[in-house]
């Protein structure tokens, strides 16, 4: 009997991960043979891991927290959504051109927003909290909906405003401009991304609370059993909306796996299942 193709998703901590609860079942879906577990790799092994990986006959790696800038010198190539968010959360090895890195974060992200949760973000305005990896790999498909302005508010000005300089110089379309967080007091945005890391500890970034009393929707990329600390805040200070990034998840690990096995799974019943278990790992 051949032995299972491996795939994997590499992180430090990883424990909570559910990328191999949901490839299980879209494996189980689509009738495909495979094998992908969680791989915990701290910083200093990434390279060794990696090059273990994919020498072993590894097909695939999913990564996520804190690699996925750190990985990109390790690729023989990027698509063209990886250049463009200078992160990489899959990696696909191809016999002719060795492992390829892509970023399925931001069609995930825009997939669960406007297919799950029907909103519509043409000439709206977003507030993107967070300048990191997260926030790269989210932007450019949240600037492809059309948005009347997106504003990147981060800890590091400095940070959020090299990222919104490098977007404008991109697409010099929509506008897409840094601000302070306390200046977003006095603001007001029809949809705030959480792309930080702050839920993972269990934190909150320092937004002033009037900017959420306004928004209609506040979404945290970050996702657990229960509500993330971040959507609990909103809600408390009276956003019209709250959701954590299950969606995103489930729809950005769709776009690998179909990079992967050449078939897209249908992610509506993976989802579903997913809240029924209380999204535990």
């Amino acid at each position: 009997m051949p032995a299972l193709e491996r795939y994997a998703v590499i992180g430090h901590p990883v424990a909570h991960s559910l990328s191999p609860r949901i490839h299980a079942l879209f494996a189980r879906q689509t009738r495909q043979s495979l094998s992908y577990v969680a791989l915990d790799v701290p910083p200093e092994r990434l390279a060794a891991q990696v090059q273990e990986f994919f020498s072993g006959g590894g097909r695939g790696l999913n990564v996520t927290v804190p690699h996925k800038q750190a990985v990109m010198p390790l690729l023989d190539g990027l698509t063209q959504r990886a250049q463009r968010a200078a992160a990489v959360n899959t990696i696909a090895r191809h016999a002719a051109a060795g492992l390829l890195g892509d970023n399925t974060d931001g069609v995930g992200l825009v997939r669960d927003l406007v297919h799950n949760l029907h909103l519509t973000l043409r000439a709206r305005r977003i507030l993107l909290v967070g300048a990191g990896g997260a926030a790269r790999g989210v932007l450019g498909p949240l600037l492809e909906l059309e948005p009347a302005e997106l504003v990147i508010a981060n800890r590091s000005l400095e940070r959020a405003a090299a990222l919104a300089h490098e977007c404008t110089q991109r697409t010099g379309v929509i506008p897409v401009r840094a601000v302070e967080l306390g200046a977003l007091a006095t603001m007001e945005f029809d949809l705030i991304i959480n792309a930080t890391a702050a839920s993972l500890h269990d934190e909150v970034p320092a937004l002033p609370p009037d900017v959420v009393r306004s928004a209609k929707v506040c979404y945290d990329l970050a996702y657990g059993r229960h509500d993330t600390v971040f959507m609990r805040w909103a809600r408390g200070h009276g956003a019209g909306a709250v959701h954590m990034g299950l969606g995103m998840l489930v729809e950005q690990a769709a776009e690998s796996f179909q990079l992967w096995r050449g078939v897209r799974p249908d992610t509506a019943p993976v989802l579903a299942a997913l809240r029924t278990a209380g999204a535990q790992p």
